[in-house]
């Protein structure tokens, strides 16, 4: 049994192709993407356990990636799907990683996955989704309101977004309201402490083909960690997403369905070989 049923919406017909948030987000994060990729493709976008609408883990279970990658081949399963191709964002990324060195996916496409941290880069990011969060916590009235105005929602958006002013009032406050319902984000954060992706070198594992895309106007998970990257994963494909921030399915959604279509063409073309 899973540890968690994960809520999730489906669309559309094909290989499927499974959509994992960042930590603090929920699976409406992947909307600029969605309907395009489900043209092509059996899409599932889902909530990670603890975010969104999904539960959190039962007590005593760690929010670690063992249990994070079992949880989610456990509700493969149960969707019906084997081997997805999957697309993650920040510790979307990082889980998605995780689940092709262990063979669970036909391809990875990770978007500015977290586990490349610098010497200094682990704790701004830490810090800066701890105040993010902190100050997610005010009253809802004061969050609807703040999410009414353009300047405040440039504000909220600006370590995550290249362009946050795309982001209207309704989908600013329900991500705050996320951000501040999630239960699994102070355990997840915790982890990150001390996470790592060490499995680098060319060891990653992974025989599926994988993309590594970073946004150049990452605020929060900055560019330079796509060299770290690169250095680890020689094996990974490693793309440039010029003029996208650390979550840039909404900066630029026609290049991010371009980079993700390109990732599971190559899992074809390695199938047909």
């Amino acid at each position: 049994m899973p540890l968690s049923h994960l809520a999730h919406d489906r669309a559309g017909s094909g290989e499927p192709v499974v959509l994992i948030h960042g930590i603090g987000h929920r699976r409406q994060a992947w909307k600029p993407v969605f309907d395009r990729l489900a043209e092509h493709h059996d899409v599932i976008v889902l909530d990670l356990a603890g975010f969104g609408e999904s539960a959190p883990y039962p007590s005593g279970e760690r929010y670690d990636m063992d249990n994070a990658c079992s949880d989610l081949a456990d509700n493969f399963a149960r969707w019906g799907i084997e081997r997805p191709h999957v697309v993650g964002n920040s510790l979307g990324g990082a889980i998605s990683l995780e689940l092709a060195s262990r063979e669970l996916v036909s391809s990875a496409t990770v978007l500015s996955p977290a586990g490349f941290f610098g010497r200094f880069d682990r704790y701004w990011a830490l810090t800066s989704l701890l105040a993010m969060w902190g100050s997610a916590h005010v009253p809802d009235a004061l969050l609807r309101t703040l999410s009414r105005s353009a300047a405040a929602r440039r504000a909220i958006g600006y370590l995550l977004y290249a362009h946050p002013e795309v982001h209207g009032a309704e989908a600013t406050y329900g991500d705050a309201l996320a951000m501040k319902r999630a239960r699994a984000f102070l355990p997840t954060l915790r982890a990150g402490l001390s996470y790592e992706l060490e499995n680098g070198e060319g060891r990653l594992g992974a025989t599926a083909p994988v993309t590594v895309a970073w946004g150049t106007l990452d605020r929060l998970l900055p560019y330079s960690q796509a060299a770290t990257a690169e250095r680890r994963l020689p094996q990974a494909r490693h793309v440039a997403l010029p003029g996208c921030g650390h979550v840039p399915m909404s900066d630029d959604p026609a290049l991010i369905v371009a980079v993700v279509e390109e990732t599971i063409a190559r899992a074809a073309e390695q199938r047909a070989a």
